[in-house]
This record gives C-alpha cells, sequence and structure tokens, in this order.
C-alpha cells in the first residue's frame, strides 16, 4: 500500500508540474502585462503556442549535426527528471530518496550543456556568443547554489529535499540571518539560470544583451517548442524549489490521503501563484543590467552563499 500511496503521488505530481509549467510563464506574463496597464496575453498562450509548434516540422541548417536534432530532447528531458525529484503538494513520492540538491543540480547542468552545444553547433555568431555567456554565468551561479546546499545541509544533516523540508515544516530551524542570506542567493541564482530580468530579457531579441534567445534563434518547429518547454520547466522547478524549501507548509504527508493531497495542491498551486506575482512584481520594478554586470550580479550571490553557509556553521558549533 505504501508503495502503491508513492506511485500515485508520483505520477499525479508529474501531471501536476507538467500542466504547471507552461501556465506558470503565461501567468507571469500576463501579470507583468497587468501591472504596467496593459491587457496582455492570455495565461494560456504558452500552452496554445506550443501546441501550435509541436505540428511544425523543424527547419535545420545544411551545416547542423545531430546535436541539434538531439539538444531539445536531452534539455526537456533532464528538466522533467529534475522537476520530477522536486516535491510539490505531498511527501514521500516515489523518487523522492533520488530528491537531492546536488542531482537536481547536475541535471540542470545538463540541460544549459546542451542548450549551449546546440547553440554553437550552427557556427553562427549569436549562437557563440549566447553559450559563451551562458557559460561564464554557470561558473558562478553553480558555486552559489552549491553554497546554498551546503548551507541546507548544515541545517538538515542532507542535502536531500525530503529531510530539507521536514526539518523547516517541524519550526526546529527558526529565524536566522543565514537563511535569509542563502534565500536571497538561490533567488539570484534563479534569476540568472532562467534568463530573467535582470541578467537577461526573454521578451526581447536585441542582440547586444540576449543569452537565452541567441541560443535558440536557429530553432523553429517543435524542435523550438521543447526549448520553450524545457524553459517552462525550469522556471516551474526554480519557483518549486524555493517553495518546497522555504514554504513546505500545507504539504500532504505521506500515504494514501486523497483529502491531503487536495489541499495540498491547492496550497502548492496558491504558493506558486504568490511567487508568480513576485516574480512579475520584481521584474516590473526593475530594469535589466548590462551584461558586464551579470557577474557582480553572480558574484555578490555566490559571496551571500558562502557567508550564510560560515554563520550557520559558526552558529551549529557554537551551539
Amino acid at each position: 500500500m505504501i508503495v502503491l500511496a508513492a506511485i500515485l503521488t508520483q505520477l499525479l505530481h508529474l501531471a501536476l508540474v507538467l500542466v504547471a509549467a507552461p501556465l506558470v510563464v503565461g501567468g507571469v506574463r500576463w501579470l507583468k502585462a497587468r501591472m504596467m496597464g496593459r491587457i496582455g496575453p492570455h495565461p494560456l498562450q504558452p500552452w496554445r503556442d506550443l501546441l501550435k509548434l509541436l505540428r511544425k516540422r523543424p527547419v535545420l541548417a545544411e551545416n547542423a549535426s545531430w546535436i541539434s536534432r538531439a539538444a531539445p530532447y536531452v534539455a526537456v528531458g533532464a528538466a522533467v527528471a529534475a522537476l520530477a525529484l522536486v516535491p510539490s503538494f505531498s511527501r514521500a513520492m516515489l523518487f523522492a530518496p533520488m530528491s537531492d540538491l546536488l542531482l537536481i543540480a547536475g541535471l540542470l547542468a545538463l540541460g544549459r550543456v546542451a542548450l549551449a552545444l546546440a547553440g554553437m553547433d550552427v557556427g553562427t555568431a549569436f549562437g557563440g556568443l549566447g553559450a559563451a555567456r551562458e557559460m561564464s554565468f554557470a561558473a558562478l551561479a553553480e558555486p552559489a547554489l552549491l553554497l546554498v546546499a551546503l548551507s541546507f545541509a548544515i541545517l538538515a544533516g542532507s542535502t536531500g529535499l525530503e529531510q530539507i523540508a521536514a526539518t523547516f515544516q517541524d519550526g526546529a530551524v527558526g529565524l536566522r540571518v543565514s537563511l535569509a542570506l542563502a534565500l536571497i542567493a538561490l533567488c539570484a541564482v534563479a534569476v540568472a539560470e532562467n534568463a530573467r530580468i535582470p541578467v537577461d530579457n526573454p521578451a526581447t531579441h536585441l542582440e547586444l544583451t540576449m543569452v537565452h534567445e541567441a541560443m535558440i534563434l536557429e530553432a523553429s518547429g517543435r524542435h523550438l517548442a521543447l526549448w520553450e518547454a524545457a524553459a517552462a520547466l525550469r522556471l516551474t522547478l526554480w519557483l518549486a524549489l524555493i517553495v518546497a524549501v522555504f514554504l513546505p507548509f500545507g504539504t500532504a504527508p505521506a500515504g494514501f490521503a486523497p483529502f491531503g493531497w487536495v489541499l495540498g495542491v491547492v496550497a502548492w498551486i496558491a504558493k506558486m501563484a504568490l511567487l508568480c506575482f513576485a516574480l512579475a512584481a520584481f521584474e516590473s520594478a526593475i530594469a535589466k543590467m548590462r551584461v558586464f554586470r551579470v557577474p557582480e550580479f553572480l558574484g555578490a550571490a555566490l559571496l551571500l552563499g558562502l557567508l550564510g553557509a560560515i554563520l550557520l556553521f559558526v552558529s551549529t558549533r557554537l551551539a
């Protein structure tokens, strides 16, 4: 019965996050438009675009290799695998023993490498420029994420999301300055990983500033749909990760609990909607920074993550 409940919970989780991913992107776009006084596109527009693009055959450049054909599927597969490990509405999913922050970071890195290789495969100037910027930003974003994982490991004794969420949900952690620093660092890394303002503007194609869009300029048809789906899955993953760690309240307990699952889904949707509103408000209130300032932005996140880990280590040792 326990195994059956874990399998059912995992399947429901996958269905929930796969349906929610395009809605998260559409919801953020709609909220930003409303905050700027515009009507904006319908929140379901990303779903309509994906379905339309999936029916179209991709057009590849003459010198494109198998990398351009395989990279979109690798990116989507890595994003789905990582998102399957992040708990949403319930505990004790089938893949809960594998829900480790280091594994999730590795899967995100795999998707990033696939995107960079696809950008460089055809040999265009924009693709190479975007890939170089993406990997240079990752050199600072990944260590910051690892330092945040170290902070969680100091508190929970593990980098597993189940143990970290349980530690936060018990309330024994309390309010700590080090956790606030870890949260700020994690949010900064999430902004950079998803090419959001102020690091990048996903709504522009200005060649001097774009990062993510530069690597998929040659994509079309179902390949473009896969790249857009991978981006939506990554954004949903980062928001769900923040919810799972810092807002674990309302999550259904382990085992077969249909009523608890319903309450957990409602709570998860409410928390995700709150983060989407916060992201839209943040992007509406701030301007995009220069590309050459992004390393300073990520360097600050790295320092905040390091400072948070040091403060947690010293405080736990003194305690």
